[in-house]
């Protein structure tokens, strides 16, 4: 008689992506999924760049590279160019030798590194936003905090639902009453568009309550398409002395969804500092997974280091934006033509691949009786409108809006 299995008593988990699940199983042919985490062309293929696709070629014929592993902290040439491109290669901090970063498995990588090896700087109240400008990535990082094993994990919000606005001024409160030494996790570029001054107040209050700032950047140049001006939120942190914290994903940004590359930069208080740190997350590099992946940062650091490829990608980068304006601007005024009840303003306020429509709970809902599926808080990808289904997403709102009000 056969045993029985060990893994007879493992549980299910349900719901990992019931939005998607509940997608794919729909048969209608009216379909819509507002809630891609890549951006898309107007047939649904992932957005394509084309110095990204060059550059993929070149390597490929390349006689001179082998397979060999990187080193644990990964492709130096990579994590150089990728640290100038959010601190800026005039950085005091890079100019000092107190900023440096490892090569890690996605953005979500650099957070479990970091997380797993923090041993002595040791924090015990991390904040994640909520409802998170990146909703995905901000669920990942819940699980991360919660795995590694933080006890106490607040919410907090710098958008209003209500309102329809960035609510800076909670924000703040929030960070007034966190405990001294908290870990606070900083979304920038940020869809809901803090403004320079209210990022220099959260500076302020960060400074003076001894809080720590881990930064997520998933999207550089993708909220106004602008790579400096993406950046400044960082940039001031840096230039205000903070040490800190900073996950990079290029996911987004190179269209390298399936390579999952990402960069933790550290920036420390000194050199010393610096070099004991990234001792202990090279540690935890080898412990994890031995050595990153090679393809996606060469082109990356390929891309990056050629001025003329650096050139078609930061067109390509301000192609997609005005792309993604374009449909703001279509979804507002279709709203609008077909007398949507409210205001739509805040449709192209925000930044960004994602938004929040301000659609309650009950009209998400509905939403998905019509065979359109977003997230419960309303919000979407814009990256998932196109032509071919602009206008059922606005009939389809204004239905869910008008048979609610």
């Amino acid at each position: 008689m056969a045993a029985l299995s060990l893994f007879l008593d493992v549980p299910l988990t349900t719901e990992v992506n019931w939005l998607l699940d509940a997608y794919q199983q729909d048969p209608s042919p009216h379909k819509v999924y507002l809630d891609h985490r890549d951006c898309q062309t107007e047939t649904g293929k992932a957005w394509d760049y084309p110095p990204v696709s060059q550059t993929l070629l070149q390597i490929s014929t390349d006689p001179t590279l082998d397979h060999e592993d990187l080193p644990e902290l990964g492709f130096s040439a990579f994590t150089r160019a990728a640290t100038e491109l959010a601190l800026g290669r005039e950085s005091r901090a890079l100019v000092e030798n107190r900023a440096g970063s490892v090569h890690t498995i996605g953005g979500t990588g650099a957070v479990r590194t970091t997380e797993a090896a923090r041993g002595p700087w040791r924090c015990t109240w991390p904040c994640r936003s909520g409802p998170a400008p990146l909703s995905a990535p901000a669920d990942s990082l819940r699980c991360i905090f919660q795995d590694v094993g933080f006890t106490e994990l607040r919410s907090y919000h710098y958008w209003d639902t209500a309102r329809l606005a960035v609510a800076a001024e909670e924000f703040l409160q929030v960070l007034e009453s966190a405990p001294e030494g908290s870990i606070v996790m900083l979304h920038a570029p940020e869809e809901t568009g803090l403004t320079p001054k209210q990022w220099e107040d959260v500076a302020r209050v960060m400074g003076k309550k001894r809080l720590f700032p881990f930064f997520d950047v998933p999207a550089q140049g993708l909220a106004s398409g602008d790579l400096d001006r993406d950046a400044w939120a960082l940039r001031h942190f840096v230039a205000q002395g903070f040490e800190l914290l900073c996950a990079q994903s290029f996911s987004k940004t190179f269209g390298l969804y399936d390579e999952r590359v990402g960069n933790l930069i550290v920036v420390a208080r000194d050199s010393g500092s610096l070099v004991r740190i990234c001792s202990q997350l090279q540690e935890q590099v080898r412990a994890t997974w031995a050595s990153p992946t090679s393809l996606g940062a060469r082109v990356i650091a390929t891309v990056l280091s050629n001025p003329a490829l650096r050139n078609k990608w930061k067109q390509s980068l301000r192609a997609l934006v005005e792309k993604i304006l374009l449909i703001r601007e279509k979804l507002k005024a279709k709203l609008r033509l077909l007398g949507t009840p409210g205001c739509w303003e805040h449709l192209t306020a925000q930044v960004g691949t994602r938004s929040f429509t301000g659609l309650l709970p009950s009209q998400v809902a509905f939403l998905e009786r019509s065979h359109i599926y977003l997230r419960p808080d309303g919000q979407f990808s814009l990256c998932s409108i196109n032509a071919h289904n602009l206008d059922y997403v606005a009939r389809s709102i204004h239905e869910a809006v008008c048979g609610s009000v």
